[in-house]
């Protein structure tokens, strides 16, 4: 701390001047107790009906297309059909799902200038995280698919 002493006031009037580094604060500092605490308005596990069916589906969606990635990067094409062509199903579905959540993200942080919430545990989070690497492997995958 700094004390200022000005010419013609004592230590005493001095005492009552400290800044620290020489700068006076712009505002008052409150005493502890009469502080409000800072309330946040919506916590983050609060991520509405879209939020949890993206966690939902988003998580099992980014396997199934990761799975599908690496099939066709290994064997030249995708997933099997499977029975009654629900494998090939899922693929399809998977790979829009994850263009959504992609989709809704961008939405989210052109609108808000902030991406999607954490959501309950980071899942929301980590769907957003996995779908964006699961896009730029496929990108990946197909550029290394047709130039070879």
């Amino acid at each position: 701390m700094v004390f200022s002493v000005r010419q013609g006031q004592g230590p005493a009037r001095a005492a009552m001047r400290r800044t620290a580094f020489g700068v006076r604060p712009v505002r008052p500092i409150a005493p502890s107790g009469l502080r409000s605490p800072v309330r946040a308005k919506a916590s983050n596990s609060d991520v509405g009906t879209a939020g949890v069916a993206a966690i939902a589906l988003g998580l099992p969606a980014n396997a199934v297309m990761l799975w599908s990635e690496w099939t066709l990067k290994t064997t030249g094409s995708g997933l099997p059909p499977g029975p009654g062509g629900a494998l090939g199903a899922a693929e399809g579905i998977s790979y829009l799902l994850v263009l959504g959540i992609i989709g809704w993200s961008i939405y989210t942080k052109a609108t808000t200038g902030s991406g999607l919430p954490a959501g309950p545990a980071g899942l929301l989070g980590a769907v957003e995280g996995v779908s964006y690497l699961s896009l730029l492997a496929g990108i990946i995958v197909f550029a290394l698919k047709y130039l070879s």
